[in-house]
């Protein structure tokens, strides 16, 4: 049985995990009949981290948190949260975990105040200074049944709640749905601390902004196997280097220089991107004497299209991830 302890009672720190390591999945697969939802994924994410976790629909994130918080059961491989395994000791393991899922699915007859109280209780602690320091944060009115609240509301609730629990982990899936873009910046300051604080973050979202500005290294999916992990710096090589200068004059010809493509010229401005090496791009600029030179690393989101290209890209196996 779960332990429930009255969230007076909770302290302000979560507790230091034990291992460095926050989670472990080794060969994690999970098959329905002749679909595989996810494939083989090994993936160590590091206690303190954020971790973004990123894929279309259908690449196999739902099934990855619903995984790792025991919900489903694997076709093979492991999973461990702090030294843990996530299916032979699912309570003690929940007992470190806060999670919030996309759609929000609460009480309709109780209020806020109601809700975020029974979440703190079955999570078994809470810190309520913190909680209350949220709900002005997230400027939510708790006197409200839940049945009136609009969906962006109903999701402050879960997001005060896992955050206010201070857990080692939060596990967040699209955490932001339904929020507008002030409450957007709430979120990432509240994730913000509770990296601070030490706690490790597991955070699958499609806003790719959020990813890249809250996230220590990012883990990409496609159709169920893992394709890409690393900090932004380290795959910044899976896309290339955008280029824009203006000229007094016509732009030069740099359509024969190895390298670039995607070049674009409007009036005396020209755009192109290049890849490897910039020595040769750089010498035909300079000989035409731009008056303005500016270069660009890869965002986020064209390093996720250099890898999926069309952006409905994804397996039918999880149309919910």
């Amino acid at each position: 049985m779960a332990r429930f302890v009255p969230a007076e009672r909770a302290c302000g720190r979560a507790t230091r995990p034990e291992s460095s390591i926050a989670i472990r999945i080794r060969g994690l697969t999970k098959r329905y009949r002749r679909v595989t939802a996810l494939d083989s994924l090994d993936l160590d994410v590091r206690a303190g981290e954020v971790l973004g976790f990123l894929g279309p629909n259908g690449a196999g994130k739902t099934t990855t948190i619903r995984l790792l918080l025991g919900l489903i059961r694997p076709t093979a491989g492991t999973a461990e949260i702090f030294g843990l395994d996530a299916q032979a000791d699912k309570v003690a393991v929940h007992a470190r975990v806060a999670y919030v899922p996309g759609e929000a699915t609460l009480w309709p007859s109780l209020t806020g105040a109601e809700s975020l109280e029974l979440l703190a209780r079955l999570q078994g602690q809470a810190d309520l200074e913190y909680r209350n320091e949220l709900l002005r944060r997230f400027d939510l009115d708790t006197t409200i049944r839940i049945r009136a609240y609009s969906k962006g509301n109903r999701q402050k609730v879960n997001l005060i709640a896992a955050l206010a629990s201070r857990a080692d982990l939060l596990v967040l899936d699209e955490p932001t749905a339904g929020l507008d873009p002030v409450m957007e910046q709430a979120f990432r300051l509240s994730i913000r601390e509770a990296a601070e604080r030490g706690q490790t973050v597991f955070l699958s979202s499609h806003v790719l902004s959020e990813v890249e500005a809250l996230c220590d290294r990012v883990a990409i999916l496609r159709r169920g196997r893992l394709v890409e992990v690393g900090t932004l710096a380290q795959l910044r090589h899976l896309s290339a280097l955008t280029v824009e200068a203006t000229f007094p004059g016509p732009p030069p010809d740099v359509t024969g220089i190895a390298g670039v493509g995607a070049v674009a010229i409007a009036g005396r401005q020209l755009t192109c991107q290049v890849r490897g090496p910039v020595a040769d791009l750089l010498a035909a600029l300079a000989a035409a004497r731009p008056d303005t030179l500016l270069s660009r690393e890869p965002s986020l989101e064209e390093l996720f299209l250099a890898i999926y290209g069309d952006p409905q890209d994804g397996s039918a196996a999880d149309r919910d991830d």
